[in-house]
Formats: structure tokens, C-alpha cells, sequence
């Protein structure tokens, strides 16, 4: 298994209260991560949020889905929410999304720690990255309306 680590900071037109509100809800995710397509599964306790989500990949006309569980914990309520997801391919990934008041708005920085099979290197960074751009610039979309 090999480890990688890479983190994003952008800002964002809303208080961290809002972002974080929805970000905490894993409906959110459809479409603010361009791969979920779904989310099925939701259970809440006081500590966490765990669910099921499935995750859309297309090659040329084939597609495949790839139901994924997430468990999801505000260790700092309204400020920092983490990310704890598990792929059938063996990808582990962690994200740690950390909100700091900035002017009118909010400065997000999401840290990610993923693993994966040494042969899957590419496709897994090159996805995990992509997909944490593509869910920023949603992000700001999404707080701006």
C-alpha cells in the first residue's frame, strides 16, 4: 500500500456556520463531488454520520459505480468536519476540511490522506485530485447563490 498527502485552500462567499451546516449533511454531496450520484444508508448517532456513497466512473460508454462508506465527525463543531472513506478497491481516504473566518467569508483548506494499492497510483491520485477541485469550485457556486 502506498500513502499520499495533498491539501487545497480556497475562499468561500459564506460564514464557516453555513459551510459547515452543509457540508454536514451527505446530501450535499451529490453533485458537490462530481462523482457521487447517490447517497443511501444515512445513519446518524451523536458522534458521527456514516452512509453510502456511490460513486459514478465512466470509461468511454461503460460506467461503474462504486458504492463507497463514509464516516463523518465534526471534531470541532462548525469549524473542522472530517472524512473517513473506504472504497472496495482498498483506497482508504481521509479528509479533514478545516474553516477559518476571513473577511465576509470563510477560508477552507482540505487536507487529504489517501491509500491505495501501488498499481492504482494514478488513477487515485489523479481522481482524488480532481475531485477536490471540481468540489471546491462547486462549493463556492453552491454559497454564492
Amino acid at each position: 500500500m502506498s500513502t499520499e498527502q495533498f491539501s487545497h485552500t480556497f475562499w468561500a462567499p459564506a460564514p464557516p456556520g453555513r459551510i459547515h451546516a452543509h457540508l454536514s449533511r451527505p446530501e450535499s454531496y451529490v453533485g458537490l463531488s462530481p462523482l457521487v450520484v447517490a447517497v443511501r444508508d444515512i445513519r446518524r448517532t451523536d458522534q458521527a454520520v456514516s452512509y453510502v456513497a456511490v460513486e459514478r466512473f465512466r470509461f468511454g460508454p461503460l460506467s461503474w459505480h462504486n458504492p463507497i462508506r463514509v464516516t463523518m465527525t465534526s471534531p470541532v463543531p462548525g469549524r473542522r468536519l472530517t472524512s473517513d472513506v473506504r472504497s472496495p478497491g482498498r483506497v482508504h481516504l481521509v479528509a479533514t476540511v478545516d474553516l477559518t473566518p476571513e473577511g465576509e467569508g470563510t477560508r477552507v483548506t482540505e487536507a487529504v490522506t489517501v491509500s491505495f494499492p501501488r498499481l492504482l497510483r494514478g488513477f487515485v491520485l489523479g481522481q482524488a485530485r480532481s475531485v477536490q477541485q471540481a468540489r471546491a469550485a462547486e462549493l463556492v457556486r453552491r454559497m454564492t447563490a
